[in-house]
């Protein structure tokens, strides 16, 4: 979609019979911008940094841009699709995506599905309207009505913050803060210390909101890192595990094989062919 990307939004509605007609995607990569599936008919098989989702009919997807994806089979799918830049995405919502990052697949309500599909029916008309005066303001504010409609449907499934016991409080600003810290902080103790809890509070919090350690959810968040990351540049595995806060080489190697059960030199081979 490059191509048609320097209005920083785009939109279209595709229908294929299998995979042979889409080839070029199933390849893994990620894209400079956010990109929302609504599958309409038909079912799309999606892998999504490494896990995989069948999205059936009246579901919705989202994909942030640090996400490795791929498509790895198409049956007789409808499918609108949008993607929307940083640039012209209102700043409000990116804070939404952010925080529902990794989304699954989002099962939808059939009128709710019905609303979403004729907005994005309205967006694919509004689009093709290059000779309006306020073409890219029609754009930007089409495209954020769609953006908003789907994230308010994620966070619909979502516990609000005022509903949130105490250990998931604690845990949803535990991850917030390894989201934005995991390339350089690996120690318990130095989340516990920057959230104002004892570690063993913390690690209470986490394993009783999710059943595992704190230890887990770091090493896990750096392992799909260094996953994208190997999958996605061409870095020696050497400097992924520097950029990654580990100077001890051997370390993270012995740190992904344990995590993953291969070494990385083996899943960067793997996934690449």
């Amino acid at each position: 979609m490059e191509d048609k990307f320097y209005t920083g939004f785009v939109i279209g509605k595709i229908s294929f019979k299998n995979l042979n007609e889409f080839k070029e995607t199933e390849k893994s990569h990620r894209d400079d911008y956010h990109l929302f599936f609504l599958q309409e008919k038909g079912t799309t098989s999606i892998e999504i940094d490494f896990r995989k989702y069948k999205i059936k009919p009246s579901s919705a997807i989202y994909i942030h841009p640090n996400q490795v994806h791929r498509i790895l089979a198409i049956e007789n799918a409808t499918v609108s699709f949008w993607a929307i830049n940083n640039e012209i995405l209102n700043p409000e919502y990116l804070t939404l995506l952010e925080d529902i990052t990794p989304a699954r697949p989002l099962s939808l309500k059939k009128e709710t599905f019905s609303i979403i599909s004729e907005t994005a029916s309205l967006c694919i008309k509004l689009s093709e309207r290059k000779h309006e005066k306020l073409y890219q303001s029609l754009l930007k504010d089409s495209c954020n009505v769609l953006v908003a409609l789907v994230a308010s449907q994620y966070l619909a499934q979502s516990k609000s913050t005022d509903n949130l016991s105490r250990f998931e409080f604690i845990t949803k600003a535990f991850k917030a803060t390894l989201e934005a810290n995991f390339s350089t902080t690996k120690k318990p103790t130095e989340y516990a210390q920057t959230l104002n809890i004892s570690t063993a509070y913390l690690n209470e919090c986490v394993k009783k909101a999710t059943g595992y350690s704190v230890s887990h959810h770091i090493q896990q968040r750096v392992i799909l890192e260094a996953k994208r990351m190997l999958f996605h540049s061409n870095k020696s595995i050497k400097e992924i595990a520097t950029q990654l806060g580990y100077d001890d080489y051997a370390y993270f190697s012995r740190l992904f094989k344990k995590i993953t059960g291969i070494t990385a030199l083996s899943f960067r081979s793997k996934n690449r062919d």
